[in-house]
């Protein structure tokens, strides 16, 4: 049997954090605090260093079975699309067709690890093992990586 990996977009795949800073919109009212409904802001988010070859090679990686789970703002429904077409412009479509799972429960998943840079959205109450991406057991991709190769 596969190991299932999931692994969350904004902050571990794309730069939420640059897209949010460098948004047009992004310091006037009502987007001041909430970013996430900034317009547009999921579309061309800059990937995160290391992010796309290392998850490439999990992909082709027999051992695994890669799902992205993410969760997106309930208020900005564009964002649910821009996450889809971020995936299937930056993997080989053919590699996560129907592999994004959008939640705000993320513990009710199963699986046997959770990538993840935030504790939110149940992702620290996640049954199998929260991988802390950023944190300083995980800070990067080539840690990640290596975890997984080991």
């Amino acid at each position: 049997m596969k190991t299932i990996i999931y692994i969350d977009l904004d902050g571990v795949l794309a730069d939420f954090e640059k897209g949010r800073n460098e948004h047009p919109l992004g310091k006037i009212t009502p987007y001041i605090g909430r970013p996430d409904k900034l317009p547009g802001v999921y579309e061309n988010l800059e990937p995160i260093p290391g992010a796309l070859s290392a998850v490439n090679e999990l992909l082709t990686n027999e051992r695994f079975d890669i799902f992205f789970l993410s969760t997106a703002p309930w208020d900005n429904p564009e964002a649910w699309m821009h996450k889809r077409l971020w995936m299937t412009r930056h993997f080989n479509e053919k590699l996560v067709r129907k592999k994004l799972i959008l939640s705000h429960h993320k513990h009710l998943l199963i699986g046997d690890y959770l990538i993840d840079d935030r504790r939110f959205n149940g992702a620290s109450e996640f049954t199998g093992k929260w991988i802390h991406f950023g944190s300083p057991e995980f800070k990067n991709w080539e840690i990640v990586l290596n975890y997984f190769n080991t």
